[in-house]
C-alpha cells in the first residue's frame, strides 16, 4: 500500500488539476471563478493557479521509490517543484489572498502560504547539508501544505452535507451555498493535512527507534547524565590513587590538608 501511495496521490492530483485550471486556459477574465477586477490581478491569480498544479503534480513523483532510486532525477524533480511550483505559488497566494476581501481567506491562505514557503525553504537546506531524513520530513510537510488544492474541495461540500439534516441548507442549495464555505474548508484543510502528516512522521520515527533497539530521547537524556556522573566519580578516583587527594601524602595533598 505504502508504494502506491504515491501513484494514488499522483493521480488525484492531476485530476484536481486539470479541474483547478480548466477555467483559466483561454485566459479569459469573465471566466475566472474568483472575481478579480483589472489585468494585473488575473496575472497573478492565474500565475498561483498554474505553479500550484505544477507542483501538485509533481510533488507525490518524489515520494516514489523507484524515482528516490534515481538521485539525478530526484534532484531534478524537486528543484522544478520547488522553483516552478512551491515559490512562485506561495508568492502569489499572498496577495490572492488579500483581495478575497475575507478575513479568514486572508490570515488563513496567507499563514498557510508562509509555511509553505518556509518548509520548502528548510527542505532544500536539509538536502543541501544531506541531512536527508530531515530533508523527507520537511519535504512531506509542504507536499501536505501543497494538497491543500485537492482536501479544501473534499471538505467544503463535507461541510455543506453535515449541515442537510440540521435543516440549515437544504440539499438543492449546496452549488449555490458552497463560496460561503470556502475559506472555512480551505482553513480546516491545511491544518488538518498537516496534523496528520505529522502523526506520520512521529509514528515513523518511533518505529525506528523500535526497530534499532534504542531507548526513546528521555531515557537517551537520563543515559548520557548517568555517564557524565560516573565519568566525574571515576575520574576523582583516578586522581586520588595518582596522589592527588587531600587525604594523600602528596604535598599538594598536605599543602590543600
Amino acid at each position: 500500500m505504502q508504494k502506491r501511495m504515491p501513484w494514488l496521490m499522483l493521480a488525484a492530483a492531476v485530476v484536481f488539476s486539470l479541474v483547478l485550471v480548466y477555467p483559466y486556459l483561454a485566459l479569459d477574465i469573465q471566466k475566472s471563478r474568483i472575481d478579480v477586477s483589472g489585468a494585473l490581478r488575473y496575472g497573478v491569480l492565474v500565475t498561483h493557479i498554474f505553479t500550484a498544479a505544477v507542483a501538485l503534480v509533481l510533488g507525490p513523483l518524489q515520494f516514489s521509490p523507484k524515482v528516490r532510486a534515481r538521485p539525478r532525477i530526484h534532484r531534478s524533480i524537486g528543484r522544478c517543484y520547488l522553483a516552478v511550483g512551491v515559490v512562485p505559488s506561495g508568492l502569489t497566494a499572498i496577495p490572492v489572498a488579500v483581495w478575497s476581501g475575507r478575513l479568514l481567506t486572508q490570515v488563513s491562505l496567507s499563514t498557510a502560504a508562509a509555511l509553505w514557503l518556509i518548509t520548502g525553504g528548510l527542505g532544500y537546506r536539509a538536502a543541501r547539508r544531506r541531512d536527508f531524513a530531515a530533508h523527507r520530513d520537511w519535504m512531506m510537510r509542504n507536499y501536505a501544505l501543497t494538497f491543500l488544492a485537492v482536501t479544501a474541495r473534499i471538505f467544503v461540500p463535507l461541510l455543506l452535507l453535515v449541515q442537510i439534516p440540521f435543516g440549515r441548507v437544504a440539499a438543492g442549495e449546496i452549488g449555490t451555498q458552497a463560496p460561503s464555505m470556502i475559506p472555512l474548508g480551505q482553513t480546516l484543510a491545511w491544518i488538518v493535512n498537516l496534523a496528520v502528516i505529522e502523526a506520520v512522521i512521529r509514528t515513523r520515527r518511533r518505529r525506528k527507534w523500535k526497530d534499532r533497539g534504542q531507548p526513546d530521547m528521555q531515557e537517551v537524556s537520563r543515559d548520557v547524565e548517568q555517564c557524565r556522573t560516573d565519568a566525574r566519580v571515576a575520574d576523582g578516583r583516578a586522581r586520588t590513587r595518582r596522589g592527588f587527594g587531600p587525604s594523600s601524602g602528596h604535598p599538594a595533598g598536605r599543602l590543600r590538608g
